[in-house]
């Protein structure tokens, strides 16, 4: 039986939650369990965030009106969503490469077949979240939308054992070896869902005054700590902030990869978020994720400028061929979402006979636009290699 007494946590700015002594594996744990947001005593000051926070909101606009750069918003979409899952499971450990999970797509062998599922499942996962805020009679922000999207998360052999779908029944931890010596543990189970309705409280209630970008960080530190599921709770959590982001308006499609910069300053992250329970320092946290925005949104940016000019110069050379037809144009339009293929699948894609798919593919590899990457002369296989530098660089 767990055996629950409250000790209150003292900061030097403010309190940010209090420990409860539980119980768990046969040793006792300080479980923190995080006050309700907003922050208070003393409350988060908006004026404080005024620059950083329109810093970062027109890093998104300016993200939003270069889309219109290429013909087509779902190239960017394919991409950026991909880089996105990608490098949020990169955080967790994942070594899949984007390669690898074009060759997965595309049904070719890859090594690491559990890494690439765990990837193709974040995917599959948003793609539902989004449907559902998409439709008028969907799923809003909810607990039942995460845990929707956890149960795909964790479908697979890796989930076994981890409750899909479900919020913990058990006592976590992070780090160390056992709960006596981990670096945090999050709150006992029986809290769980008192605090996750909070949360959904906060991001459906009046926002107050505090502007969008900065409860997103609330919320995501606030999710993180409550730590609701037995696994993947930092790709819902990050998963949530691509939602929100598009919920309250800030983007109009998913352009943002957000978790690049997470990646590329992973100990700060983790650091961010240990200052807000062990030193009330929201304000700290809330800068570091208003830059996290500011430089993603503008990386994203030169990304959507970059591939707007290798397609562009790729498009000019092949209506400049004096081989290319109807089959080999419509071919180049389909490469930026189907960056490996075969003949075959050509064929399919454009409905067409084996000897017309593989002359469309000629044009393209004869001009240098993909490249055959098998070396064989049977069952080759095909990369728009220029455009897939562009996003792996």
């Amino acid at each position: 039986m767990r055996r629950n007494t409250i000790k209150e946590v003292f900061h030097t700015m403010r309190k940010t939650g209090v420990y409860v002594t539980s119980t768990t594996l046969g040793e006792p744990v300080q479980a923190f369990v995080p006050h309700a947001l907003p922050p208070a005593k003393p409350a988060l000051v908006p004026d404080s965030f005024d620059a950083a926070n329109r810093a970062a909101e027109l890093a998104l606009a300016r993200l939003s009106g270069v889309s219109g750069l290429v013909p087509s918003v779902d190239w960017l979409l394919y991409s950026a969503v991909r880089k996105e899952a990608l490098l949020t499971s990169q955080i967790e450990g994942t070594q899949a490469s984007l390669a690898d999970l074009f060759d997965g797509e595309a049904g070719f062998a890859v090594s690491n077949t559990d890494d690439v599922e765990e990837v193709t499942n974040y995917l599959q996962a948003f793609r539902q979240v989004r449907t559902q805020l998409r439709d008028p009679a969907g799923l809003p922000i909810s607990v039942r939308l995460l845990c929707d999207a956890h149960r795909l998360l964790l479908d697979g052999a890796r989930g076994t054992g981890k409750q899909p779908g479900e919020l913990r029944r058990s006592q976590n931890w992070i780090g160390g070896t056992r709960p006596g010596n981990a670096v945090f543990v999050p709150p006992p189970a029986d809290r769980v869902p008192a605090l996750l309705a909070g949360l959904e409280q906060f991001i459906h209630g009046l926002a107050g005054e505090l502007p969008p970008l900065v409860r997103i960080a609330l919320v995501h530190v606030q999710f993180e700590t409550i730590h609701p599921f037995l696994d993947g709770n930092g790709r819902i959590g990050r998963l949530l902030i691509a939602a929100l982001l598009e919920h309250w308006r800030l983007l109009p499609e998913p352009l943002l990869y957000l978790s690049g910069y997470l990646k590329q300053h992973q100990a700060e992250y983790y650091r961010r978020l240990s200052n807000v329970r062990t030193e009330g320092d929201w304000e700290g946290w809330v800068s570091f994720f208003l830059e996290a925005v500011v430089v993603a949104a503008a990386d994203a940016e030169q990304g959507v400028v970059a591939i707007a000019s290798q397609v562009a110069a790729n498009r000019r050379s092949l209506l400049a061929s004096a081989k290319a037809g109807p089959a080999s144009y419509r071919l180049f339009e389909m490469l930026p979402m189907m960056p490996r293929f075969t003949i075959e699948q050509v064929r399919q894609r454009l409905d067409t006979s084996f000897p017309t798919a593989n002359a469309a593919v000629k044009v393209l590899e004869d001009l240098g636009i993909v490249a055959e990457m098998t070396g064989q002369k049977k069952n080759r296989t095909f990369s728009y290699q220029p455009y897939i530098a562009l996003l792996t660089r």
